[in-house]
């Protein structure tokens, strides 16, 4: 029997990049699948977001791995949507026992010169957003007294960042969520972890050196942070880790940070 057989997994930031790949992930490993996103482009940053085609596409690559896939398009800052996403996974599986909150922003901005609706954008997206969406679903993990919530910070959520204060401070905030969420709950059987990437080969890092007027390569280069010889890590790197910490191999492991960081945090 595949490993996730039987579970649900509800996926933040779904249709493409490290959301994606875990959601395939997921699927392949027999877990049926909730796809979350916002599926448009939004006023900050200025890149490429997900798009309604790349979650149609995700649900029709799910089911083609014989497992069941429901699209819901959102913004994880509008408590209203991320309601509606978590009773329509309920209704259509009857139960949600993974949680990847992995939706979230990047930009550089120098202190000094950063706006209000910078900061709040970015606040409101990687920090607010994991509250919105595990508040809505944990009345559901503690009516089955089990399930699995994995957050995806970054390695900027254990370090700093120059030119990152307000995705660094978000960051901070989302691995303090993660320990604070894990003594809550464990009464419940409800395990939370953080994982903590380097750089992510995603549309994400492709959009933030095109932001700079730079290639991801010059950016990778400049940054110098990875002991192993790669500029990146590809999003199934990050994907795996999250199977593993959502398997019963990780049923001990809970309130902890887990880098997919290619040695960055060694240095």
């Amino acid at each position: 029997m595949a490993e996730f057989e039987g579970k649900v997994a509800f996926i933040t930031g779904a249709a493409h990049g490290q959301g994606r790949a875990t959601a395939l992930a997921f699927a392949k490993e027999g877990a049926d699948i909730a796809a979350f996103d916002v599926a448009k482009k939004i006023e900050y940053p200025a890149y490429e977001f997900g798009t309604s085609d790349e979650l149609k596409s995700l649900k029709e690559e799910v089911e083609a791995l014989g497992r069941k896939c429901v699209i819901c398009a959102g913004d994880v800052r509008d408590d209203e949507a991320v309601t509606a996403a978590v009773k329509k996974t309920i209704d259509e599986f009857g139960k949600i026992d993974i949680l990847f909150n992995n939706a979230g922003i990047c930009a550089y901005a120098e202190v000094d010169k950063m706006t209000d609706d910078e900061w709040n954008a970015m606040i409101d997206i990687n920090l607010k957003g994991p509250f919105n969406v595990t508040r809505r679903v944990v009345p559901y993990m503690k009516e089955k007294m089990s399930g699995v919530i994995i957050n995806n910070s970054s390695v900027m959520g254990l370090r700093g960042g120059r030119r990152l204060s307000h995705y660094t401070a978000s960051k901070w905030g989302l691995t303090g969520l993660t320990k604070a969420w894990a003594i809550e709950l464990a009464p419940f059987n409800i395990r939370v972890v953080s994982i903590h990437p380097t750089g992510v080969n995603t549309p994400m890092n492709d959009g933030l050196a095109a932001m700079e007027g730079k290639t991801p390569m010059e950016i990778a280069e400049a940054s110098a942070g990875n002991l192993q010889p790669v500029p990146w890590i590809e999003p199934e790197d990050a994907a795996n880790l999250v199977l593993f910490l959502a398997s019963d191999k990780a049923r001990y492991c809970t309130g902890g940070q887990y880098l997919v960081d290619a040695g960055l945090l060694s240095v």
